[in-house]
């Protein structure tokens, strides 16, 4: 019989896996929306979409590595990330700027809302260092929402 700190320590994992899918499928859109983003706003979104898929590049690593840490398993395959994150896909490369701008602001939300439950499930599990290092993940969420909002107005 598993006892509550083997549930809280599988649901801080399977925590830790959706903002890992979640981070990942929203790396590929904002790199996609880089790539093909077009008009009159072109060089500052192009920029812009650019230091954002590094952010979030740079966070996958450390997430699978929360994950590693705990002496689990991380995601495998674009396909273990397709059937865990809450990011859907967008292949329209026909998209407005603003409409891409909206989109990643909507995807980030969900991103944010992903790591507050990563907060939550770290806490249950008494896990502290993942506890600390996803709110510098939640502030980085924050920051890219604010960037886009601002930018979508």
């Amino acid at each position: 019989m598993a006892t509550v700190g083997d549930n809280s320590k599988a649901g801080l994992i399977s925590a830790l896996n959706g903002a890992l899918a979640d981070t990942t499928a929203l790396y590929f859109k904002t790199k996609n929306f880089h790539w093909h983003v077009a008009g009159p706003r072109f060089r500052d979104l192009h920029v812009l979409f650019d230091e954002q898929a590094a952010q979030l590049i740079g966070t996958v690593d450390d997430l699978g590595e929360r994950v590693r840490k705990n002496d689990e398993y991380t995601l495998t395959s674009i396909g273990s990330v397709m059937k865990h994150t809450r990011i859907e896909d967008q292949d329209d490369v026909t998209l407005t700027a603003d409409a891409m701008v909206k989109e990643l602001r909507d995807d980030n939300r969900k991103l944010h809302t992903r790591l507050e439950e990563v907060k939550e499930a770290a806490e249950e599990a008494g896990d502290n260092a993942t506890s600390g290092i996803v709110d510098d993940w939640i502030d980085q969420a924050e920051e890219r929402i604010w960037f886009l909002n601002q930018t979508s107005k």
